[in-house]
């Protein structure tokens, strides 16, 4: 089973990884230091406290906020809900549903249909960063991709307790 160090988990965060290391990272089994060292690097690189418990998207982190509750938070430190909300009803949404707006995005004539499709793009309201956009038809609910079962990811995959807040 390979291990990886620091330096090439930092290359796999920051898409920087040579093809051949990400297929040989893709295909071997994990090294169980891997996911403590990619969540280290991840809490280096915020300026906030919390304890990310898992990244939940680009700039998105499941944290462990002091009173115990779990909640999804942004890199610039923004909070947006509860982790087993939908955080992209608590973002910022544009939606490209017009000609106009789809042609930002498509040269003329090859833009989808604004009566078939739309493009909603999902931002955090403090920093602006662009956090998630679907593509979908005009009258479709907010997608809410997943509901990770932290306590099971925990203690069945990673064979530990789940973080606690610190007491005192």
């Amino acid at each position: 089973m390979p291990k990886y160090d620091k330096k090439t988990i930092e290359e796999l965060i920051d898409g920087t990884i040579d093809f051949f290391k990400l297929k040989e990272m893709l295909s071997s089994f994990k090294d169980p230091e891997r996911f403590d060292t990619y969540l280290g690097i991840l809490q280096e690189r915020v300026a906030w406290k919390e304890r990310i418990l898992l990244p939940a998207g680009l700039h998105l982190y499941i944290v462990l906020k002091e009173n115990g509750d779990r909640i999804v938070k942004c890199d610039c430190g923004h909070e947006f809900c509860d982790y087993r909300d939908n955080w992209k009803l608590h973002a910022l949404i544009y939606v490209r549903d017009t000609e106009e707006k789809l042609e930002e995005l498509y040269p003329k004539l090859l833009a989808p249909d604004p009566q078939w499709q739309v493009i909603r793009e999902y931002y955090c309201p403090s920093c602006g960063v662009q956090l998630e956009v679907e593509n979908v038809t005009p009258w479709y609910p907010v997608i809410k991709e997943f509901e990770p079962d932290i306590d099971a990811f925990y203690l069945e995959w990673l064979g530990r307790p789940v973080p606690q807040p610190k007491v005192g």
